[in-house]
């Protein structure tokens, strides 16, 4: 199993060369470069040649890049999809996606813009019809003509459509974001948790990282470096979880226990479908540098040594 670590993706002002060149150092998973929400419709312009001069030059060092475009229904949109051209991010964030068809017509815009196959498409999920559409919006992923890859929770956007009242613990939103993310597993697509808005309050976002967390968000969008550091820590898979993944996929692996459904481990019952949490934890620490020392007994559990069908 290969995957992309998507702990910790920060927004960034399409227009911001500053924080462009800053991110190159920072140790977000992922990058968005915005030319939507955070900038004036008279810097639209400055801001798209401004991002994709950054995102060509490169020097992110393999950090997933996005470009988060204005929807299809606004002057700018053409204009986005050159730019997606010209830059060739590794995905697209779209704004607003509210029905399955919001999906495929970007993707055939995509196409015929000659945007490249490789690039992904990402979702944002921030209207009471996103909600209410999660399951046959994230269908989509089954097409390999949607692209769709990946669903940004635009949790801002949905406190302000609901009426709701944000407070700590984010009880009026919960119901939502859970419900997205059961339409995520469902159709194997990665879900982010929406942003923090104080970063200044460390212990706030480590508690809502947390929430996203336990929630089964693969990571949470950010709003400012600072963030980076206790996004990452509360997404990365402790190192107890990752020896536990190994122990699962040994287990598994030993040719008496190949057609075994059940096993006990360490006075634990273990089932089957561990051997694919195993997995995807062995591949997470694998994809972000946390893998323990492979020599002597370990090697013998690595992921390379490892096959459990």
């Amino acid at each position: 199993m290969t995957l992309r670590p998507r702990r910790s993706v920060l927004f960034m002002p399409g227009s911001n060369e500053r924080a462009h060149l800053k991110a190159k150092k920072l140790a977000a998973d992922a990058l968005i470069f915005d030319l939507e929400d955070s900038i004036a419709p008279e810097e639209k312009d400055r801001a798209r040649k401004t991002a994709v001069d950054a995102i060509s030059a490169g020097g992110y060092r393999g950090r997933e890049i996005v470009l988060r475009i204005n929807s299809a229904n606004t002057e700018w949109y053409k204009q986005d999809l050159a730019a997606v051209v010209a830059a060739e991010p590794d995905a697209v964030l779209i704004p607003k996606a509210s029905s399955p068809g919001d999906i495929m017509r970007t993707a055939k815009d995509l196409r015929e813009a000659g945007v490249a196959d490789h690039v992904r498409l990402w979702a944002m999920m921030e209207t009471p019809l996103a909600v209410l559409n999660a399951d046959s919006i994230l269908r989509t992923a089954a097409d390999p003509a949607s692209r769709l890859s990946v669903a940004v929770m635009g949790t801002n956007d949905l406190v302000k459509e609901f009426r709701a009242r944000l407070r700590p613990g984010r009880a009026a939103l919960v119901p939502h974001l859970a419900l997205c993310v059961a339409a995520a597993r469902a159709h194997g697509v990665d879900i982010i948790d929406g942003v923090f808005n104080d970063f200044s309050d460390e212990a706030g976002l480590r508690a809502e990282c947390e929430q996203g967390r336990d929630l089964g968000m693969d990571g949470k969008t950010l709003i400012h470096p600072n963030q980076i550091e206790a996004c990452n820590e509360v997404f990365t898979p402790p190192d107890d979880e990752i020896a536990w993944a190994f122990k699962v996929l040994a287990a598994f692996s030993k040719p008496d226990n190949v057609g075994k459904g059940v096993l006990q481990l360490d006075g634990r019952m273990v089932e089957r479908l561990h051997v694919d949490m195993a997995r995807r934890t062995v591949a997470i620490a694998k994809a972000i540098g946390r893998l323990p020392e492979q020599n002597g007994e370990d090697a013998a559990n690595s992921p390379s040594a490892i096959c459990v069908s």
